[in-house]
């Protein structure tokens, strides 16, 4: 049973008999990188379905239970620890088995867990359940590195990927939108058992649309095909260790980019998953929070996927300069969510500067954890460096949720968002050690 197992989910053999007509092998990568990107987006929009629904129910769910902030910060905390160290763990796993099944595998369990959790009768129940989730969540984002990375040359990666990455903020306000609609009716308990029964369909699904590598079905590597050049090229005679401690553990800009991480995660993070408390402490209810809140994933899409187009167009692939411009622009957007989210502010004003939040949080967490790292390691261990950084980010994540809840049970909700403020500038400064780097590999691809 095991062994059948593994071999369901180790790495799909090459194809015995590659495709050598250039006719077919276009017309084959065309279909097979619209159905891989389709595959592996609205896979994802389902992971974080299954995710981010606790976040417009936090409010709902502390009266139900009658528990507290902090409590509920446990809770999300909880996750987002599981998260990080599955995320890091599937990553180095990722490496070694097919995009197909481990994502699958990923979603329908966590979608399992979703249709038991609006029916759980304690807390703890709820954190032990939760975090359950959060590892399988950590399911998600590795096998999909891999497929961009393999399916997608370096000179278009930027683009692809953001634009790829606008599924969890299209997740994300679906969530809110559901979510609302499901308060406003009374059933909190849908906002789980719904996405849990939609979770396992979407799952099956991704068993018969999904493959592995392009060589896989005959086809040559993308960069053959693209003719392009990988930026960091593969050192022979490496293990698999070697490779990993070569290109990512011993990597100082990937350890650059993981530290910056800490603190974008820290900023999208608080900024989700407090805001409906917070606009509930401005009066405004809670219906209301949840449907205004889902602007900021929705517009955030557009924001993940300019700062993708920008770094191909502009500064041919490189990331740094689009980050920093980013989270700039990030710091006044954040003083304008403090100073306007009131129950009397007109709509557009509260929706413009959520808006504002999500469009440029999201720009920096696209590049910095996917398109930015898969950069600076080789293809083969692209999902292991992907996980690497996530880890460090979901240590940010982390310090949301419970460290949020304490900050502002001390300082109220000016402490939060100088916390937000200062997290910008020190992202800034650890992500701008990898200018150079970054300039010297463009020069070696072009």
């Amino acid at each position: 049973m095991l062994s059948k197992f593994i071999n369901w989910i180790k790495p799909l053999p090459d194809a015995k008999n590659p495709l050598t007509d250039e006719k077919q092998i276009a017309k084959q990568y065309k279909h097979w990188r619209i159905r891989m990107f389709l595959g592996m987006y609205v896979g994802y929009v389902m992971y974080y379905f299954t995710r981010k629904n606790l976040t417009y129910a936090a409010p709902s769910i502390m009266r139900k239970f009658n528990i507290s902030m902090l409590d509920l910060g446990i809770v999300s905390s909880t996750s987002y620890v599981a998260y990080g160290i599955g995320k890091f763990i599937s990553g180095l796993l990722a490496d070694k088995c097919n995009i197909r099944t481990f994502m699958a595998i990923g979603l329908i369990g966590s979608s399992l867990v979703n249709l038991f959790f609006g029916f759980l009768p304690s807390l703890p129940l709820l954190t032990l359940f939760w975090g359950i989730n959060g590892g399988l969540q950590s399911m998600g984002f590795p096998p999909v590195a891999k497929g961009l990375v393999y399916w997608f040359s370096p000179k278009e990666r930027a683009t692809k990927w953001t634009l790829w990455s606008s599924s969890h903020t299209v997740g994300t306000s679906l969530g809110g939108i559901a979510t609302g609609i499901c308060i406003a009716i009374g059933g909190w308990h849908a906002v789980f058992y719904i996405p849990g029964i939609v979770g396992i369909v979407t799952g099956t699904i991704l068993l018969f649309t999904l493959t592995d590598k392009p060589s896989s079905i005959g086809l040559p590597p993308i960069d053959v095909y693209h003719k392009d050049t990988m930026p960091v090229k593969r050192q022979s005679g490496l293990s698999h260790w070697q490779l990993l401690t070569k290109y990512v553990f011993a990597n100082p800009f990937l350890w650059s980019l993981a530290i910056a991480y800490i603190f974008i995660y820290y900023i999208r993070f608080a900024t989700l998953d407090w805001s409906t408390v917070f606009m509930e402490t401005r009066g405004i209810e809670n219906a209301r929070a949840a449907f205004l809140l889902s602007t900021m994933p929705f517009v955030g899409t557009l924001g993940g996927i300019s700062s993708g187009w920008i770094a191909d167009r502009f500064f041919k692939g490189r990331c740094t300069p689009v980050n920093l411009i980013y989270l700039f622009c990030l710091i006044f957007c954040l003083l304008g969510m403090y100073h306007f989210i009131h129950a009397t502010t007109p709509t557009w004003i509260m929706v413009l500067f959520l808006s504002l939040v999500g469009f440029f949080v999201d720009g920096p967490q696209n590049l910095v954890g996917g398109v930015q790292t898969s950069r600076l390691t080789v293809q083969e261990s692209v999902s292991a460096a992907c996980g690497f950084t996530g880890m460090f980010g979901y240590g940010g994540a982390f310090m949301s949720g419970f460290g949020v809840a304490l900050l502002v049970a001390k300082w109220g909700w000016h402490g939060f968002f100088v916390s937000c403020i200062a997290s910008c500038i020190l992202a800034m400064f650890f992500i701008s050690l990898t200018w150079k780097k970054e300039a010297v590999l463009n020069k070696k691809s072009s």
